[in-house]
């Protein structure tokens, strides 16, 4: 199932600048949307699916300094006022929301991210789930799914305990990197036992799952010095793995600007990096699930790749990604039935359509036949799971060989490369093409490639527009 043996002159022709595809569109090919349509999408999910379960997302974007590799939308404060503020309008947001969905859609699948959610103490951890319970709702605790991403600067074996009794039972430890002088470098400094301390009464509590994240390509890293930490890893056993290569973009994010660029990896050395960590990890039995996510064999997500039911949101791979997603805070994004819609990205903005008593919806995409097409089989695509054109067909009305003869052109190359197999009927990922799968979906995102789109996608690429929700 884990394929490793690809080389340096395959990573390098497709490590492609490609969208991670948490959604498609993409939300940087989001428009201008309102809580009307927010509401519009919600009102529709409650009659077509009543009762149906949902997934929700609670955005807790402070930290206490910045990590300089950080491109998440956070705020670096240390004013305990502004906290709290934002924590009651957080909270007066999941009223809103949970009217909107009614007493009979419970929670299922609950992630609080950031920033850094552990910033908050426990109690106001706790006053936010409560204030989930009352609007929402919970699903009894066997189907619940509870994560939260830790700092493990900001947890300890003790706080992880209260964790759990609050109804955690999976965590996600940012690690990025165990070596001292790399951390040093992107102002991230913990030591390797706050990590381990944790995973170890991780496993005590029986906590249904530990992922860890590792960025490669930041400063300083090096073969030998990443060799380490990939050996660290190996012998703590996280239950997932997700390795993301450090993007650049000073520009963008003010903190990347303390970054020293003479310190970063090259080109080269990134895919060295790359590669080391793939072949490490599937060493160690690992299982690749996709682009840069493993797991151990015996997680749940390993199962529902062999069986063909892997899916994908904004939370990353998943066994429930067909639940609806609302998201509250700052910037988060819900995805109900067939539309997206996100918050308001700037705090300031956020908090004052929440204290008038509006919802924050700034902007989305309400998909379009076509655009529901393409998402169809670009997740299918990231999930490794076979594009079958029949499906296409009967759900869509298009002979998919014709509607994508571009793509299907553009992908032979991959064929030659043993990344896909393209037959009559279908479009098969391998095992190998599992390590390039963004590069894989890109030439069947109208957004990414206007000029093969059909007509009426390019009518809206120009626009700039989502239509309003029906």
């Amino acid at each position: 199932m884990t394929d490793t043996s690809f080389d340096l002159d395959l990573l390098r022709r497709y490590d492609v600048a490609a969208p991670r595809y948490t959604s498609y569109p993409t939300a940087q090919h989001f428009a201008p949307l309102s809580s009307d349509d927010h509401e519009k999408a919600v009102m529709r999910s409650n009659q077509l699916a009543p009762g149906t379960p949902l997934s929700l997302y609670v955005h807790a974007p402070f930290c206490a300094s910045p990590c300089f590799y950080c491109g998440c939308t956070r705020v670096i404060t240390r004013d305990q006022g502004s906290m709290n503020r934002y924590l009651h309008a957080l909270r007066r947001e999941i009223g809103m929301q949970g009217r909107l969905f009614g007493a009979t859609r419970a929670v299922e699948q609950l992630h609080f991210g950031g920033g850094t959610p552990t910033y908050y103490d426990d109690l106001q951890l706790l006053a936010v789930l409560e204030q989930i319970r009352r609007d929402f709702g919970f699903v009894p605790n066997s189907r619940r799914e509870f994560s939260i991403e830790i700092d493990p600067r900001t947890v300890d074996a003790a706080r992880l305990g209260r964790l759990a009794a609050m109804g955690f039972n999976r965590i996600s430890l940012g690690v990025q990197d165990f070596d001292p002088s790399v951390q040093a470098a992107v102002n991230r400094i913990q030591a390797p036992e706050m990590v381990e301390s944790l995973v170890h009464e991780a496993r005590r509590l029986n906590m249904r799952s530990v992922s860890f994240d590792l960025i490669y390509g930041l400063p300083r890293q090096t073969p030998e010095r990443f060799s380490h930490t990939l050996e660290r890893v190996a012998a703590l056993r996280p239950d997932r793995v997700a390795i993301y290569g450090y993007a650049h973009l000073p520009a963008m994010f003010k903190a990347q600007r303390r970054i020293r660029t003479d310190e970063l990896p090259d080109a080269p050395l990134r895919l060295r990096l790359m590669q080391l960590a793939t072949g490490r990890l599937g060493a160690a039995g690992y299982v690749h699930i996709g682009m840069d996510h493993f797991a151990l064999p015996g997680d749940e997500l390993v199962t529902a790749l062999r069986d063909h039911r892997l899916q994908r949101n904004f939370q990353g791979y998943s066994t429930r990604a067909g639940l609806d997603l609302v998201g509250v805070g700052m910037s988060s994004i819900s995805r109900i039935g067939d539309a997206y819609t996100q918050n308001a990205r700037g705090l300031t903005a956020y908090l004052q359509a929440i204290e008038s008593g509006l919802l924050a919806t700034e902007r989305g995409a309400v998909l379009t036949r076509e655009d529901q097409l393409r998402a169809a089989v670009i997740e299918r695509i990231l999930c490794g799971r076979d594009v079958h054109y029949g499906p296409l067909h009967a759900r869509f009305g298009i002979d998919a060989r014709h509607h994508f003869r571009e793509a299907l052109d553009r992908i032979a190359t991959a064929q030659r490369d043993g990344l896909v197999e393209l037959q009559p009927g279908r479009l098969s990922i391998t095992a190998r093409g599992r390590h390039f799968l963004r590069a894989l979906a890109m030439p069947f995102d109208a957004y990414a490639n206007p000029a093969s789109a059909p007509e009426a996608a390019r009518k809206r690429l120009v626009a700039g527009t989502a239509p309003n929700v029906q």
